[in-house]
Parts: C-alpha cells; structure tokens; sequence
C-alpha cells in the first residue's frame, strides 16, 4: 500500500540522515566516497543532505562501497525502496485545483524524450477532444472531489502542444475497450475515435490498438505511463502512484512491449478509430 505523505518524507530524511552516518563511521569524506561509487561528489552531497532522493540502485552502490553488514545493507535497500514510491491522492490535487496536476504533467513531458502510455480504460489527456476532457474531468460520484473543471480542461488542451515537438517521441497503447466506452454521447464519441486517427498520422507519435478478439496473455490492470526509463506513473481510482525502482520501470517495459506486440498500428490502427467513429456517428440520435 502507498504510504501517507508525512511518513514518506520521514523515511526519506531517515535514509539521507543514515547513509551520511554510514560514511562517516566508515572514516571516508565525500569525495572518497564518490570516487568509489562512480557518483559525484556533488550527488552524494545532495544524497545525504536530503536533497536528492537516491534511486534503490544508488543505494546498492554506497552500501558496497561502504562494506555495509548485509542485515543493515537489506533494511536501507527496503527503505529506498519505499521511498521511492510516491502516491497523490486526486482528492489533494483537486484541493489545489486540477489545472497544477496539468501544469505537473506538462513539466514531466517537457523534461522526457520517449513517453509510453498504456491505456486500458480511457485514452490519455494528450488526445482528448475538448468535449470529451470536459466528461473525463466532470465529478460523477458522491465522493469525488470539487474541482474546477473549466480551468483544468483548458490545462489539459494546452499541455497537447507537446505532440508537436518532433524531438520527442509518443506511444498510446489502447484497449478496444478504451476506444469505445460510451464515455460521452455519441457525437462526441465520434470526434474522440476520429481525432485519434488524425493524431496517428503525427510523424513522432504511435497509436496501438489491441482488439477484443486477439487472445493476449497478459491482463490490463492500471493505466500506466512509462516516462523514458526513469519512472513510471501508476492510476487508481482514487490517486497515482509513482514508482522510480528501476526494476519496477523495467517491468511495465516489457509488460508495455507485451502487449504492444498484440495491437493493431500504423495505417491498421488508424482505420480501426475511423470505423469507430463512423459508428458513433451512425448511434447519433
């Protein structure tokens, strides 16, 4: 389970505060120490000092270096481990207005280079349609938080500007499912599938499309976003997790690549949202 904020920040300052104590029991200055992880001085500074959250990696290595007992070295890798997940409730975010989840977003866009969305619900924010971000951020059950909708949609088209930056590169793998559910009426349905198709033909972007009738072995449990190979983020219904262990970015990697593997793209994909507008269009009533 995701910790509560508090005690996150606690065990991050507990892991800085205990890896600069190892070091100095050890009798090593910093720049020692760096020498002998490959690090610079200057990042184990900011490691130690709390500035900087160590990766689980980083750990292993000041660990090593420092010949910790391997019972103290296994508690430190479980508390960077820990740290290294962070979890944001939707109801706190809406407490500061959705728009600066947006204005988080756009800041992790702009500072990656390959993004990989797997969608197995909804598409994306990057490809919504006006209309179709208006339902996607409209409260629709007692429990959802307030928010300012009008403002947290106009974020929302603005962050799209990213997919004109040739020089990054984007992957929307969907579910048959995502494309279809009536989210919205038909007309907007019909403009989402048709405005996707449109996106596909972007030079730097990619839409996947895996049907109901393909057998994949694998089951779509989260949305996820793997931003280039440093961090992934993580949807439930009530928040997002965000996972930086490189061995947990590994694994929606391959699990990415898997069912990429199963989709419809390129010209097939393209044709696939076509005809489902099309039959949105034909549901107007």
């Amino acid at each position: 389970m995701p910790i509560a904020p508090d005690e996150q920040a606690r065990e991050r300052k507990d892991l800085a505060e205990a890896l600069r104590g190892l070091r100095r029991a050890a009798g090593l200055s910093g720049e020692r120490l760096a020498l002998r992880c490959n690090m610079s001085q200057t990042k184990i500074s900011r490691i130690e000092t709390g500035r900087a959250l160590p990766s689980v990696i980083d750990v292993e290595r000041i660990l090593k270096a420092l010949a910790v007992p391997d019972q103290v070295s296994d508690e430190l890798i479980q508390l960077a481990r820990r740290a290294n997940v962070v979890y944001a409730s939707w109801r706190a975010y809406a407490r500061m207005g959705l728009y600066h989840k947006q204005a988080e977003l756009k800041a992790l866009e702009s500072s990656s280079r390959v993004m990989r969305h797997f969608l197995p619900a909804v598409p994306t924010g990057l490809l919504h349609v006006r209309e179709y971000a208006v339902e996607t951020l409209s409260p629709t059950v007692d429990g959802d938080p307030a928010r300012d909708v009008r403002r947290a949609v106009q974020a929302r088209m603005d962050r799209q500007v990213v997919l004109d930056d040739t020089s990054r590169s984007f992957q929307f793998l969907l579910t048959e499912q995502a494309v279809k559910w009536r989210r919205a009426s038909a007309g907007t349905m019909a403009a989402q599938c048709a405005h996707m198709a449109q996106v596909n033909r972007k030079s730097n972007v990619e839409i996947g499309v895996v049907p109901q009738r393909v057998q994949v072995p694998g089951t779509p449990m989260n949305i996820f976003v793997v931003y280039d190979d440093r961090l992934v983020t993580v949807e439930l219904f009530s928040g997002e997790v965000v996972l930086r262990d490189p061995r947990d970015v590994n694994q929606h990697l391959n699990l990415f690549d898997l069912f990429w593997s199963h989709a419809l793209t390129g010209q097939n994909a393209s044709a696939f949202l076509t005809e489902a507008a099309e039959d949105f269009m034909r549901q107007r009533t």
